[in-house]
Parts: structure tokens; C-alpha cells; sequence
């Protein structure tokens, strides 16, 4: 029997991302799954090698790939609609389980499991990693952010402020957040002379 899973997936680079925002470079559901899946792994890394948490650096990574996978159903709903009210957020949360129940409904039963697991938070070290996740969602669209002003373009400049604000909140209680944007944020937006 064939399973359309992986090729529903593979539209995500169809999925146009910060929709209602004006763009100088567009930005799909693909390339951003991709940074998040490395930016996760790193905080992963940042956790297992300063502060011993024994995360699994490799399942942060494909939690990563697939955390948006919803939106290939859904779309793309921009943060200030998504989080405007507790209401609106509750719905669209129920809208996006649906979807991953969609998508995962289109694999082969003996597989299905394997890939549930990547949308579902375990024990507690399992949801410090999903919130490592997340961390790096937001590190993500704070490095959307900090492109689009080094091009020019003031469209993203409350963007960045508020995104900046969800990132430094959370230093506290993610210290590998705090290290990250320490350390690899700052070269974000040099030139590839400067970076090399």
C-alpha cells in the first residue's frame, strides 16, 4: 500500500512564512524547520555539555524538522492572530493536534508510532527538550528578524523587539538560550567576508 506522508511533507517549502509581514527575502516552512532543527540541536548540545542535563541531541533535531509539520493543513497563522486571546490560541492548538492526527494518519500502521512520538512530549527531561524546541522557534524567528533589519527593511522592527523580549525571558530558566544567543547570535547578519 503507498503513503502519501512524505510527499504531503515535502510541500512545506510551499508553506510562506511571516505571511503578513513584508519580506525582502521570503522565508518557507522548509528553511525554517531546517534552522530550527539545528538551533535545537545545538541547545541540546549547549545543555548535555555545560550543564549535564543528558538530553538526546538527535531526537531534538527531528522534533525540530516536524514541529510545524501541521501547517502544511493549516497554514501559516501569524503569532499576533495565534496568541491575540486564550480562545483563539486553545482553537487553533486543537486545529494543529488535528492536523498532526491527519498527517500521521496518512503513514503505514506499523510506522505510525515512530513518527506520533516526535509530536508528543514524554517524561520531564522529554519536555525540557520540547522546550528547548520551542526556544529554538523563537531564536529562529528572532534570526528572520535581525536579516530583515540588516536588509533595510523597518517592517520587522516590533517583530524583533517583542521576539527578542520571548528570547531574553527565557534565559532564566534555559540557560542554553542564554549561551546561544551569546555566542552564535551576535555574527547573524555580517557579511560571509566577515564570517569566514
Amino acid at each position: 500500500m503507498q503513503s502519501t506522508f512524505f510527499a504531503i511533507v515535502s510541500r512545506m517549502k510551499y508553506i510562506d512564512r511571516w505571511a503578513l509581514m513584508r519580506s525582502s527575502r521570503p522565508e518557507n516552512l522548509s528553511e525554517h524547520s531546517l534552522e530550527v532543527a539545528m538551533i535545537a540541536h545545538a541547545l541540546c548540545t549547549i545543555g548535555n555539555v555545560r550543564y549535564g542535563r543528558g538530553l538526546d541531541a538527535s531526537r531534538a533535531a527531528l522534533v525540530g524538522l516536524y514541529h510545524d509539520a501541521s501547517e502544511i493543513i493549516t497554514g501559516d497563522m501569524p503569532t499576533p492572530v495565534k496568541y491575540h486571546d486564550r480562545h483563539i490560541r486553545d482553537a487553533y492548538r486543537e486545529v494543529e493536534r488535528e492536523a498532526e492526527m491527519t498527517l500521521l494518519q496518512k503513514l503505514p500502521d506499523d510506522l505510525r508510532g515512530a513518527y506520533a512520538d516526535l509530536f508528543e512530549v514524554g517524561d520531564a527531561q522529554d519536555a525540557y527538550l520540547h522546550r528547548l524546541v520551542k526556544a529554538a522557534d523563537r531564536i529562529s524567528a528572532l534570526i528572520k528578524c535581525v536579516d530583515e533589519a540588516q536588509a533595510g527593511n523597518a517592517e520587522f522592527r516590533t517583530a524583533e523587539a517583542t521576539t527578542r523580549r520571548k528570547v531574553d525571558d527565557l534565559r532564566g530558566e534555559l540557560p542554553e538560550v542564554g549561551d546561544f544567543v551569546d555566542e552564535f547570535l551576535p555574527p547573524y547578519g555580517s557579511t560571509l567576508d566577515e564570517l569566514l
